[in-house]
This record gives structure tokens, C-alpha cells and sequence, in this order.
């Protein structure tokens, strides 16, 4: 019933601000409420703190006795959310599918698909050497098991 109650809440909270969206909504036996949320400009302080007050506001500790915590999705945490994709175009990304695993750069994204590009080395079709040649690999979204962006240090 307090998940249900939650959800309500934040869904009431996330149409202030479209641009944010849901990743992950726990509440645990013991009413540990974690929200994790997103945004297609990423996700500020600001945002979080707006977010668990909204939700704060509307419960009552003396009905029911809870901790909440409102994250922002981590840069390492694997992408979840077709939006996701759109706010990471031009980034690197490695992903798993159940036959492959491509790393590239994601060049375009939508509800249904992505596609990485990278480049490869091979050999030229006549004489020696090597030629570097642009690859291209269009996956849809449903086959894919993990994704992650791969950070540059």
C-alpha cells in the first residue's frame, strides 16, 4: 500500500517536470523508500530535494514510519530507460546483447532502436597494409541485456 502511494505521488511530482523520469522505485519490508530518477538533462540537487519533499509532504510519519531517499542515476549504473539513450547520443557506450557485445559510439537513439558506430582496422581489399573503415550496428532495444556509458579518465 505505501509503494502504491509512492508511486502516486512521485508520478504527480514527475508531470511538474517533464523532464525528468523514473529509473527504479524500492520500498523494502521496513518502509526504506529509494527512488531513483533520470533526467534528459540530467538530474540536479535541486531536482532530488524537490522530488523527496513533494513525496515527504504527503506521507505521514505518525501513520506510517519510513526513511526516503531520492538519487540520481549514476554514471556506472547500467542504462535502463529507452530515454536514457537519447540524452547519452555522441557518447561511448558498451553493450550486451544475448549473442554479441558491441562498444561504440551511439550516434542515434529512439523508443525502439540505437546505433553504435566505431572505428576498425582491416586489411585493404587489394595490396598490403590496413585501411580504417567506420562500422555500424543498429540493435534494437529489446535485445539488449546490459548497456553502459564507458567513461574516458
Amino acid at each position: 500500500m505505501l509503494k502504491e502511494k509512492v508511486a502516486r505521488l512521485l508520478e504527480q511530482e514527475l508531470s511538474n517536470s517533464p523532464s525528468l523520469f523514473l529509473i527504479d522505485l524500492k520500498v523494502t519490508p521496513d518502509n526504506s523508500i529509494k527512488i531513483v530518477i533520470d533526467g534528459d538533462e540530467g538530474v540536479t540537487l535541486k531536482d532530488c530535494v524537490a522530488v523527496s519533499r513533494a513525496i515527504e509532504r504527503e506521507l505521514d510519519r505518525e501513520e506510517t514510519d519510513f526513511s526516503l531517499e531520492v538519487t540520481s542515476a549514476g554514471a556506472t549504473a547500467p542504462i535502463v530507460n529507452p530515454r536514457q539513450y537519447r540524452k547519452n547520443i555522441g557518447r561511448k557506450l558498451s553493450v550486451r546483447t544475448a549473442e554479441s557485445k558491441f562498444e561504440g559510439n551511439l550516434s542515434e537513439a529512439d523508443d525502439k532502436r540505437i546505433v553504435l558506430e566505431w572505428k576498425s582496422r582491416e586489411p585493404k581489399p587489394v595490396g598490403k597494409g590496413k585501411v580504417t573503415v567506420l562500422k555500424s550496428q543498429e540493435i534494437r532495444i529489446t535485445e539488449i541485456k546490459e548497456a553502459k556509458v564507458k567513461l574516458n579518465f
